[in-house]
């Protein structure tokens, strides 16, 4: 079978990697010039797959004012002349209950434990993968009593919901957190407690994705990658996708697939499906380690920032903001100057402040914080997308589900929760 697989970001490449290995002939397409160059270039690189607390949960309705107001703030909304910003903002603050979090948790889970799993047997069948891979454990730090009785509550939650057995997580006052990770000493009467995971990991999801598409071409030489093609739109025959239409002309296949990213929903708009997708522009840091004594060694997240911090091969990555504000990708200087600020006053004098690369990228996030996976209406299209700040995490199960649906089989994971409404995975 011919599939064609939009979007070559690393849930694109992940879907690519699975529907190579079932025997299907796959394409690449791109608009850049090659792979994993926008969201997933330079990512927080944490792989959180056991504490997926959503963005949209209750405790959103007493930060928006601070959020509004301050031009530090972690979240920064810039109206648009756009329906579909403000429509995007609406269906998030509707999602802002307990109910909908507790339930985008248990799906997030379900998911992240599935790609935990693969990403185990990933580097058992690809042992020259190079990433920067690492076993780092994670540590979400916070600095006052209600968000901590919060991460409590969460914790609760997800131990009572199942999953894997290969998570286990403990709530920390704020002395533990700085024994188990001393590099936080600077700011230790200010942190109440935090959640310690041991069994999350970072990488570099750029080396990951370029790693794996070589794979790909080593283990399936037939595939073709069309980079440097411009998208512009799908062609439709009654309810069939007959073809896309792009800057190389018109390409079909047997089957599409749509990984674009926060381009996704202007690419299913003209034919009538609404994918409540929206970008939320973050922005990241990268710069080599001076002094590795003063840089953290466990992925940490300052939980009030809205920030992470993630140590890949000698290099710290910090990264965080959410601005809605349009489909932008510029780097807004002063958004660096935030993360520049923020890294200083948590590790000052860990890293080589001289050599920073600056990064913004659109995350494609949905209001509920759940991607979109599986059919549509249409025959031979396929979606993989919204998977806001989860990509890297999620890319994997992701992709060998839609390869199973694809290849005819039912999904290695269950997709209850991430389908579209009233269409069957």
């Amino acid at each position: 079978m011919r599939v064609i697989v939009l979007g070559a970001g690393v849930v694109g490449i992940t879907t690519a990697y699975y529907l190579a290995r079932d025997g299907q002939q796959v394409t690449l397409v791109d608009r850049n010039q090659g792979a994993a160059l926008e969201a997933s270039y330079a990512n927080g690189g944490q792989l959180s797959y056991s504490y997926v607390a959503p963005l949209a949960d209750p405790g959103v309705w007493t930060k928006l004012a601070p959020w509004l107001l301050s031009p530090a703030s972690p979240v920064r909304f810039r109206p648009q002349l756009d329906p579909q910003q403000w429509r995007w903002c609406l269906r998030f603050l509707a999602a802002c209950t307990s109910a909908r979090s507790a339930e985008t948790t248990r799906h997030l889970l379900r998911l992240g434990h599935a790609s935990r799993r693969l990403m185990r047997e990933l580097l058992v069948q690809q042992p020259a993968l190079d990433f920067g891979y690492a076993n780092s454990g994670k540590l979400v730090v916070y600095r006052d009593t209600a968000a901590l009785n919060g991460a409590h509550r969460q914790v609760d939650f997800q131990s009572r919901s199942g999953g894997d057995p290969e998570c286990r997580q403990q709530v920390l006052d704020g002395a533990a957190c700085v024994a188990i990770e001393p590099a936080l000493d600077r700011i230790r009467r200010e942190i109440v407690g935090g959640v310690h995971t041991p069994s999350e990991d970072s990488a570099d999801c750029y080396r990951f994705s370029v790693g794996l598409l070589d794979r790909i071409r080593i283990a399936s030489p037939a595939l073709c990658c069309l980079f440097d093609t411009e998208i512009h739109r799908l062609r439709v025959r009654r309810s069939e996708i007959v073809g896309i239409e792009t800057s190389r002309g018109l390409l079909e296949a047997d089957a599409y697939v749509l990984a674009t990213g926060a381009d996704s929903a202007r690419l299913t708009r003209p034919l009538g499906l609404s994918l409540p997708i929206y970008p939320l522009k973050g922005y990241s840091l990268t710069a080599p380690i001076a002094d590795p004594g003063a840089a953290p060694t466990l992925s940490v997240t300052d939980f009030q920032r809205k920030m992470v911090y993630a140590r890949i091969d000698g290099r710290l990555r910090v990264a965080g903001i959410a601005d809605i504000t349009g489909y932008d990708r510029a780097i807004d200087p002063r958004r660096m100057a935030t993360l520049v600020a923020e890294a200083r006053a948590l590790f000052p004098g860990a890293v080589d402040y001289r050599q920073v690369e600056g990064w913004a990228g659109l995350r494609p996030a949905t209001p509920s914080g759940r991607p979109i996976l599986g059919r549509t209406a249409y025959d031979k299209l396929w979606l993989n997308v919204g998977h806001g700040a989860l990509g890297f995490t999620l890319s994997l199960a992701s992709g060998r589900a839609v390869a199973d649906l694809i290849g005819g089989r039912p999904p290695w994971v269950s997709l209850d929760g991430f389908t579209l409404p009233g269409v069957a995975p």
